[in-house]
C-alpha cells in the first residue's frame, strides 16, 4: 500500500476444506508476499491459480480514488469489492478472514479480523501472492506508457531511482498525489 504510484491491488480466495487440508507439496514455503522473491511468488501464483479447489477475484482501486479517500478507505473498498465478486462454485459456510484490525463495513458475512494475517494465516498468504504479482504485471505494462519513471523496476514503490525521476519528470498520471513525495512537487 505503500507506492508513490499505481493502483491498489485487492485480491480475495475462497477455497474447499480439501484445499485448505491438503498437503500441498508445490505450496509448501508460500508465505506473505513481501517475504518472497519475484520469482517465488510467480511460482507459486501459478500453481494456485491451477487449483480447481481454489477461487479467486481482483480488485483494484485508482490512485485518484486513493488520493479522494486514502489509501487505508481504499484498500478496504479494494477488499469488499473484490468479496462481492469471489463467486464460489463449492457451497460451504462462508467466513471472511481479512488481513487487518478491522473488519470491512458492507460485507454481510461473518468476518475474522487478523493483524498481520498474510504472515499467519495461508488463506490470506495465497490472496496475497496472488494479488502482488496481479500488480506487478500492472506496473510493467504501465511501464511501457510511462517509460521514464522505470516502473517495471520498482513497481511505483518509493525508491531513490523513483523519487528522482519523480523529481525530474514531474509525476504522471497514476501517481498518488496525496502522497508526501509526490505532493510535494505539486
Amino acid at each position: 500500500m505503500g507506492c508513490l504510484a499505481g493502483p491498489v491491488v485487492v485480491c480475495a480466495v475462497g477455497m474447499t476444506n480439501h484445499f485448505y487440508n491438503k498437503h500441498h507439496k508445490k505450496l509448501r514455503w508460500l508465505r506473505e508476499s513481501k517475504l518472497l522473491l519475484p520469482h517465488q511468488r510467480e511460482k507459486f501464483a501459478s500453481e494456485l491459480l491451477k487449483e480447481k479447489d481454489l477461487v479467486y477475484a481482483i480488485s483494484s482501486v485508482s490512485p485518484k480514488t486513493i488520493d479522494k479517500i486514502n489509501i487505508y478507505q481504499a484498500a478496504r473498498l479494494g477488499m469488499k469489492n473484490a468479496i462481492k465478486k469471489l463467486k464460489p462454485s463449492f457451497n460451504l459456510k462462508t467466513i471472511v478472514l481479512v488481513d487487518g484490525k478491522t473488519k470491512i463495513k458492507g460485507v454481510d458475512y461473518e468476518q475474522m479480523a487478523i493483524v498481520k494475517g498474510d504472515r499467519k494465516i495461508f488463506a490470506i498468504a495465497c490472496a496475497s501472492v496472488i494479488a502482488k504479482v496481479f500488480r506487478d504485471k500492472l506496473m510493467i505494462k504501465y511501464a511501457k506508457k510511462y517509460p521514464s519513471y522505470g516502473f517495471e523496476k520498482h513497481k511505483g514503490y518509493g525508491t531513490k531511482y523513483h523519487q528522482t525521476q519523480l523529481t525530474t519528470l514531474g509525476p504522471c498520471e497514476i501517481h498518488r498525489r496525496s502522497f508526501a513525495p509526490v505532493a510535494k512537487l505539486l
